[in-house]
Parts: structure tokens; sequence; C-alpha cells
């Protein structure tokens, strides 16, 4: 049985001499490109999920922050109020509510600047998505360019 001559390979060479490649050539391509693609996608899955957890990190420590403020504004107003209540017991007239008064008021002022704090770092925690929604997309890229490919 004769070959066709056009259609028979070039030694060293991966065109025919009509400059087509051959069907396993074409799938040897196809599974390389595809095995480089799915690294490629779990580097990108890998560097979108570090720098998610690198945010939620810091929200974290905003709400600790925010809540150590609140714990120390708590303390203020207990003394406050410790300072009060002698005050009321003693019976004495204005002149002794300032003691606890000051107290009272920086209280007030550092749990409401705390639990702002604290729920700037929720909230963005609670809208903050794990899912690797860049690698998502392009993984669904890739799959219709692999469907364009193999047409």
């Amino acid at each position: 049985m004769a070959q066709n001559p056009s259609i028979v390979r070039d030694p060293g060479t991966r065109t025919s001499r009509d400059g087509s490649e051959s069907i396993a050539d074409l799938f040897k391509d196809l599974r390389d490109e595809a095995v480089l693609l799915v690294r490629q996608e779990v580097a990108l899955a890998k560097t979108e999920m570090s720098e998610k957890m690198a945010r939620i990190a810091r929200n974290t420590g905003y709400v600790a922050a925010g809540m150590m403020v609140a714990f120390v504004g708590l303390v203020l107003i207990l003394l406050a109020a410790a300072s009060g209540l002698a005050t009321v017991l003693d019976n004495t007239g204005a002149r002794e509510q300032a003691p606890w008064l000051a107290p009272l008021i920086v209280g007030v002022v550092v749990v409401i600047v705390g639990a702002v704090a604290a729920m700037k770092g929720i909230n963005t925690i609670k809208n903050q998505s794990l899912k690797p929604q860049q690698t998502i997309d392009s993984i669904t890229e890739d799959k219709k360019w692999i469907q364009n490919k193999t047409k």
C-alpha cells in the first residue's frame, strides 16, 4: 500500500509536508497545555486564598482592638458608677459629682470608639467571601477555551 507523500512526516519535525500536525501531536499539545493550565489555576487559587486570609487576619485585629478598647471603656464606666454611688451615699453637693462624672463621660466615649472599631471589623469579615472568585472565573474561561480547542 502506497502512502500519500503529502502527509508523510518529515524526520525531526512535528508537521507533515503539507504543514499540518498529526492528531497524536495535537493531543499531546492539548495535554501539555491542560497540565500547564491546571498548574496555573492552582497557583492562582493559592494566591487568591492567601490574599483573602491576610484581609481576614487584618480585620480580626480590628475586632480584637475594638473589643479591648470597649473593655477599657467598660472598666471606666464601672469605676464611674462606683464613684458615683459613693458620692450619692455621701449626700454631698454638686462639687463632689466631678470625680465620677469625668470618668463616666470618658468611659462612654471609649466604649463608643471601641464599638465602632469592632463593628467595622465584624462587618468587613461578614462581607468577605472565602470563595476564590478569580480562580472560578478563570476556570470557567479555561473550560470554554478547551471546548473550543476540541471542536
